[in-house]
């Protein structure tokens, strides 16, 4: 008959939809809590209950012996590749990945793991004197020999030991230099018109920009160089521990076979699992079996963390075309954050290589962060994000960890266009260019407001922008029409290298002697302002919340929503979710709890996608009405499909209904949201 802790545990496991092994110590009712923990967090990664095929706990392939693999059964019953289980051990975990108990006896004559061509360092196989020829997993060596024979990977001095990038063929530069799409632009006046005697101070023009879609076949997109930098303090211990696991799974197995990969993790000490390699059929076990050896404990550094990751990239032999540092961390940095001086002390988290490039305007390195959970320092990895050029997630629900993962790499895997800048020049001697609105993106006004300038960065596949221009437009005598400005911009192919130039679009409006017809506005025009305007109150309301006056920032939000109301694009889809976000932002202020626990990191997380009009994962990520679906590319709905089926083909548990991010729907046209 099954005890009460066996009862509960079963119980347990149902709730969190996984299966929980029948081990000895079940039997007996004596796991302590912490095995009940460990357990849960590798069933949920690796279980695959779901799945009628068995399938080994570390890199989730199937058991199927023959073809070169060796099949081990440990004492707990629990079976593993003989390979797999040699990895996990040479990393020095001594217990079982499923069920989580210690090991009295590990299988000897372990396999040499995974070797590249390019000399890096390897960890020798583990043989006793009297053991060598082919292997047998029914002969055991005791973990005191284990200990006298196990060596240990310790990090270069100098990580050049990157693998080498995969160097295009010829058949893909055919492909290249066929492709010839370059990035869409439109222009938008706020009117097509305005009468010979009136004069403008704040007269409003959109410029829209659409990069092309996405390469037909992954051989021809640009390769990708992805430093993930994980956290494994002791918060992170358990159901956190074992949806990281599974969300890095996800990754990994969706990178190319060009695509390079480094994980450097911290706690309190901080280390690289392995350089930049390429997630080939080789590569991409040795990442898997490595990210699932992981256990937590310890502190949360997060800044050496980060100089790591730089390290990596700053130090490589050969660069792939796209680089970028995704971090995951529950927590706050408890080892280079002054609490007396926060708000100075988060750019200190930012790499200095990496900030100088995004001050400089060079977006080098972006750090997409992700705050996990509702402990995390939403302050801080906002503010790394922001100073690096990257976005700021929030996960709310930790078993949405996987889809944020997925949205963000759907984008990184789809870069088209590369440092891309943005010129105009005032056309009509009378008009002056007097602000641009460009959100997070650097731009300037130059020569005394005849010209301006935007860094857009970096785009993704069919990804959009939009930029608001300010002008002063002069009343004139016997013109019938006015240009106003020339725009034009260039960006790098990541593929084909080339440079790609629009030279010059003019906007032109005309100049009617007669005033009786009042042409219309433009609602791209005054969709774009309310949106740039709902961005600017979040920040004036966020200002407000952090200096205690939460009523004042409800006060703004409220505001705004009146008069976004009463404006022309009011019925629009994306004024209809702002309204909607705005709203759910005040609610989120009822209270300094509620504002603590998760109203900063949600407003935060807007400002970062609203500023970058890029999507990132929110609290809100399962609302039907999100204004940062809007913002959502074809290629990060692919991904996030991806994710969401990676359940069903046995890769891990099925998530409860509404954790999932939500996939935008297309309204055509202009309008971008879901």
């Amino acid at each position: 008959m099954e005890n009460a802790w066996s009862r509960a545990k079963r119980a347990l496991s149902q709730r969190l939809c996984i299966s929980l092994p029948r081990t000895r110590d079940d039997v007996a009712g004596t796991t302590s809590d912490a095995s009940l923990s460990s357990a849960l967090s590798s069933s949920s990664v690796a279980s695959g209950s779901r799945s009628s095929k068995k399938v080994c706990a570390i890199c989730l392939g199937v058991l199927k012996s023959g073809h070169g693999h060796a099949i081990f059964t440990a004492e707990c019953s629990h079976t593993f590749h003989f390979q797999c289980i040699s990895s996990n051990v040479n990393h020095g975990n001594y217990v079982c990945p499923v069920c989580r108990a210690k090991w009295k006896e590990i299988p000897a004559g372990l396999p040499v793991p995974i070797e590249h061509n390019h000399g890096r360092a390897r960890v020798n196989p583990i043989t006793t004197p009297h053991e060598t020829g082919s292997l047998n997993s029914s002969r055991f060596v005791r973990f005191e020999a284990l200990h006298r024979h196990l060596n240990y990977v310790t990090e270069p001095a100098i990580f050049d030991d990157d693998e080498v990038v995969l160097s295009p063929s010829e058949s893909h530069k055919d492909v290249r230099s066929g492709a010839s799409q370059t990035v869409e632009i439109k222009t938008y006046p706020e009117y097509s018109a305005v009468p010979q005697s009136s004069s403008k101070d704040d007269f409003g023009i959109v410029i829209h920009l659409k990069a092309p879609h996405s390469p037909p076949k992954e051989a021809t997109r640009a390769p990708v160089d992805l430093v993930t930098v994980l956290d494994i303090s002791g918060s992170m211990l358990g159901t956190k521990l074992a949806l990281m696991k599974q969300a890095m799974s996800f990754v990994i197995h969706n990178l190319g076979s060009s695509d390079r990969l480094s994980v450097v993790v911290f706690s309190s000490s901080v280390r690289r699992l392995f350089p930049l390699i390429r997630m080939s059929g080789p590569g991409r076990q040795q990442a898997l079996q490595a990210v699932n050896s992981l256990n937590a404990s310890g502190g949360t550094n997060i800044a050496d963390g980060l100089r790591k990751a730089a390290k990596v990239i700053e130090e490589r032999k050969q660069k792939n075309a796209i680089c970028s540092i995704i971090l995951l961390s529950d927590g706050h940095d408890t080892h280079t954050v002054d609490p007396n001086r926060m708000r100075a002390s988060y750019k200190s988290l930012v790499p200095s290589h990496i900030l100088q490039a995004a001050v400089s305007g060079r977006i080098l390195t972006p750090i997409h962060t992700f705050g996990f959970g509702t402990d995390h320092d939403s302050a801080a990895m906002h503010s790394i994000a922001q100073n690096s050029r990257g976005t700021f997630s929030f996960i709310e629900t930790e078993e949405v960890i996987q889809d944020a993962f997925a949205q963000c790499i759907g984008g990184l895997l789809s870069v088209v266009a590369q440092n891309m800048s943005l010129r105009v020049e005032c056309l009509h001697p009378g008009v002056v260019l007097t602000s641009i609105h460009s959100g997070s993106y650097s731009s300037e006004l130059q020569n005394n407001g005849r010209s301006g300038l935007v860094e857009v960065g970096d785009l993704y596949a069919e990804e959009e922008r939009d930029f608001l221009l300010s002008l002063k437009v002069p009343s004139v005598c016997g013109e019938l029409e006015m240009p106003l400005i020339e725009v034009s911009y260039r960006y790098n192919d990541p593929l084909s290298k080339d440079v790609r130039k629009l030279e010059g679009e003019d906007v032109i409006i005309k100049r009617p002697e007669n005033s009786d017809i009042a042409p219309l506005m433009s609602i791209e025009v005054d969709r774009e302002r309310n949106r740039v305007q709902a961005a600017e109150a979040m920040s004036v309301a966020r200002t407000a919340a952090e200096r205690g006056s939460l009523a004042e920032a409800v006060s703004v939000l409220e505001e705004r929503c009146k008069l976004m109301a009463k404006s022309l694009a009011a019925r629009d889809p994306l004024c209809i979710a702002l309204d909607a976000e705005l709203r759910e932002m005040q609610e989120r202020m009822a209270s300094r709890q509620r504002y603590e626990v998760s109203g900063r990191a949600y407003m935060l997380s807007g400002l970062s996608s609203h500023f970058s009009q890029r999507a990132t994962a929110r609290g809100d990520s399962t609302s039907s009405y999100s204004a940062v679906l809007s913002y959502q590319t074809p290629s990060m709905v692919d991904m996030l499909q991806r994710s969401q089926t990676f359940y069903s083909a046995g890769h891990g548990p099925a998530r409860p209904r509404g954790t999932r991010v939500r996939l935008s729907k297309s309204f055509g046209g202009h309008s971008r949201l879901l």
